[in-house]
C-alpha cells in the first residue's frame, strides 16, 4: 500500500476533563497517513483515480471542530472511524496532539493505527 501523509493540521476544539477545557476551544495537531492503492491515480494522471485527501481533511477539519470529546482517545478514535467508513482509504494511522497540556512538554497525544475490519460490521 501507498501512504498518503497528512502532517500538522491544527484545529481548534473543545476537548478535555477539566472545567476551563470544556469552555475555550484549544489548539489540536493532528497527522495523519492513510494507506490506499495509488497506482490507478498516478498511471491514469487523472484526478478522479485519486484519493481526495482535500476532501478527507474538509471532514476532519469539520468533525473536530464541532466535536467537545472529553478524552483524545475518542477523538483520535472518530477521525479513524470518519476515514475508513467514508473513504476508499484501507488503513489509517491518526495522531492527536494537545500542544502545551502538560506542563514542561510541547505536547501529549495518542496514535492509534486502524484497519477497515476494525469499523466494519460483523
Amino acid at each position: 500500500m501507498d501512504k498518503i501523509i497528512i502532517k500538522d493540521l491544527l484545529v481548534r476544539s473543545i476537548i478535555g476533563i477539566n472545567p476551563d477545557e470544556r469552555t475555550k476551544k484549544q489548539d489540536i495537531l493532528i497527522n495523519i497517513v492513510l494507506l490506499a492503492n495509488t497506482r490507478q491515480a498516478a498511471q491514469s494522471d487523472d484526478i478522479a483515480d485519486a484519493l481526495n485527501y482535500k476532501a478527507i481533511t474538509k471532514r476532519v477539519i469539520e468533525h473536530v471542530e464541532q466535536s467537545s470529546d472529553f478524552l483524545v482517545e475518542k477523538l483520535v478514535s472518530d477521525i479513524a472511524r470518519l476515514i475508513l467508513t467514508d473513504f476508499p482509504v484501507k488503513q489509517v494511522r491518526v495522531r492527536v496532539e494537545k500542544p502545551g497540556a502538560l506542563r514542561f512538554a510541547k505536547s501529549v497525544g495518542i496514535e492509534i493505527e486502524r484497519t477497515q475490519k476494525d469499523y466494519s460490521k460483523q
